[in-house]
């Protein structure tokens, strides 16, 4: 006598269409979905609390989809809008939503930036119920008019929080506001910083609250998550990696950089060491990216050189290695990092660079995530030839257990025999597998200091406290206002403590919003939204609050960068000079 579904599937006794719980390939659901799809199936807003990996998908798109199937509607058009931060987090949540609703035939598609129009819009137009899309993209499509939004009943904000670092805290607000007021709501965020909090406040109605640990490994396997940092100086820290990369040997690693440039560098470093780096940032089009993660995937390529943006919403599923060859800026992304390996009880390896002024920043990391992080020394030339030394041996060993049918070898092996020992005929057999020396493989790396006790510097301090009080100012000008008075309004506000400010030579007239200067900054700069202060938004220029720390590097790095379609000049700051006037400042020139 076989038991019924129904008496050992959680997801059963929820009520769910059966034909979406046969698409799902599993029966136990997670702590999100057991708590969230009872409410949604309800009609009531909810607020999920939950990080990637959690099975937050699954928890707002079956209880969609039921609702899409058993609660009869007489107006046809887009029925759900699901935002996400990213594109590639669009097309991962759409092809998944799309595999559930496959049993009971929903449209699905994705809409995001970087592709034309033309074809998205024929898509919504031939009809579709649910949209994937990120913000900027679903916004420009509402106010064209082609992303009509009467027949919506339901709104999720996936990864709110990393919507609000990109700067799509207004495109979240208008878009919310256009749609139907009765409509559900579902808000996912790992955190809920103020303006979340705001945001949730005037959109959603009454909402259920529910909260899912962050994805930390289970206590049976954080002994198989090796976390191991490196103190060593930036000058030499792609140096340094390529040794530790030669000793560790990864199957495959993702590694993080901050910035575009440092993943371009850096994939130039690791291929004339020997491996298959390929870079993923913001500066490939979408077809790169495809092809980037294709050769990833399929095994042609070995290593994975990406930006935090650019590697948001990756579905990679066997990691052997994630290198943070930046410092995470909080202890949440860290957490989110090596969340990708040692997943279903597999052993991984979680490597962190850090400078001795930044390890402050990993006694905080340790202090939130409960975990040690230990400090180990970079490994010596001698260490890399015990590496190279016992990875030959396994090699052999593999090769004695497959020796049949090379008896050509056999009788050459013999031949040399009879001039020389066999130890010398294998010693030179082997040395002529080793790959040359480098000059770097035969020094050892000078030690750096190591700072564990120290404290958080002041400055890193007020950074932290910062984050989550950024406020967009737009400087309201006068009918005839040039720049130079727009420029002494602006700059009677000093920037805020531990800040800087960077001018930005665009303004409101190029049609910049603080949401440009902000995605501006994170994709080119890898610098997180939630690190950047208040904005100053003129008509004609921008004044941007950025940790003092990061200024030049941002300034830097800025350079060339076309916002709007228009090149753009970026300098720190000049504020206006005292004058003995009464009037107590001459502002200087825009």
């Amino acid at each position: 006598m076989s038991e019924s579904v129904e008496e050992v599937s959680g997801f059963a006794v929820m009520g769910l269409d059966p034909r979406l719980m046969n698409a799902l390939g599993y029966k136990d659901p997670s702590p999100i979905q057991r708590e969230a799809i009872p409410v949604l199936l309800e009609g009531k807003d909810l607020i999920g609390l939950a990080g990637t990996g959690t099975g937050k998908t699954a928890a707002f798109a079956l209880p969609i989809l039921h609702r899409l199937r058993s609660v009869p509607t007489d107006k046809p058009g887009v029925a759900v809008l699901i935002l996400t931060p990213t594109r590639e987090l669009a097309i991962q949540v759409a092809k998944a939503v799309k595999t559930y609703g496959k049993p009971v035939k929903i449209e699905v598609m994705a809409v995001y930036g970087g592709t034309g129009y033309v074809e998205q819009i024929r898509s919504i137009q031939r009809g579709v119920e649910i949209i994937v899309a990120t913000p900027g993209r679903a916004l420009d499509l509402i106010r064209q008019g082609k992303l009509p939004l009467d027949a919506v009943t339901t709104v999720v904000l996936d990864e709110a929080d990393e919507m609000l670092n990109m700067g799509f805290a207004e495109d979240m607000d208008a878009i919310l506001s256009a749609t139907p007021k009765d409509r559900q709501t579902m808000l996912f965020s790992a955190t809920m910083p103020p303006r979340i909090e705001e945001i949730a406040k005037r959109h959603l109605r009454k909402p259920v609250r529910i909260k899912v640990a962050n994805e930390l490994p289970a206590s049976g396997e954080v002994a198989k998550v090796r976390q191991t940092a490196y103190i060593v100086t930036r000058d030499n820290k792609s140096k340094a990696l390529g040794r530790i990369l030669d000793v560790e040997q990864p199957a495959s690693a993702i590694i993080f950089c901050r910035t575009r440039s440092d993943a371009d560098g850096l994939v130039d470093v690791l291929t004339n060491r020997g491996f298959k780096p390929q870079a993923l940032h913001g500066g490939l089009t979408q077809y790169q990216r495809d092809q980037v993660m294709g050769r990833f995937r399929s095994g042609k390529a070995d290593l994975l050189v990406a930006t935090d943006i650019a590697a948001r919403g990756l579905d990679i599923a066997q990691l052997s290695h994630v290198i943070n060859f930046d410092l995470p800026t909080d202890p949440d992304q860290y957490v989110h990092r090596i969340g990708r390996v040692g997943r279903a009880g597999r052993a991984g390896v979680a490597i962190t660079l850090a400078t001795s002024r930044e390890q402050s920043g990993l006694n905080q990391i340790e202090r939130v995530t409960k975990q040690k992080i230990v400090i180990a020394p970079i490994p010596t030339a001698k260490d890399l030839n015990v590496s190279q030394i016992d990875r030959t041996r396994q090699q052999l060993r593999e090769a004695l257990a497959k020796t049949d049918g090379l008896n050509d070898l056999r009788e050459l092996v013999g031949e040399l025999g009879q001039e020389f020992s066999p130890t010398d005929v294998a010693v030179a057999a082997l040395s002529l597998l080793r790959a040359p020396a480098r000059p770097e493989d035969e020094t050892d790396f000078p030690p750096a200091h190591d700072n564990r006790d120290s404290r958080d510097s002041r400055d890193s301090r007020d950074n932290r406290d910062n984050r989550d009080n950024r406020g967009f100012r737009q400087e309201k000008s006068r009918p005839g206002t040039n720049a130079v008075e727009e420029r002494s309004k602006a700059g009677r506000r000093t920037a805020s403590h531990g800040m800087a400010r960077i001018y930005f030579g665009i303004g409101r007239d190029a049609g910049v919003a603080p949401r440009d200067l902000v995605g501006a900054i994170t994709n080119e700069a890898g610098v997180l939204g939630k690190d950047i202060g208040s904005i100053d938004l003129t008509d004609r220029f921008a004044l941007v609050e950025v940790p003092h720390a990061l200024a030049e590097y941002i300034v830097e790095t800025m350079q060339g960068v076309r916002i709007r379609g228009r090149n753009v000049t970026v300098r720190t700051d000049r504020p206006p000079l005292q004058s003995s006037k009464s009037e107590g400042r001459v502002p200087l020139g825009a």
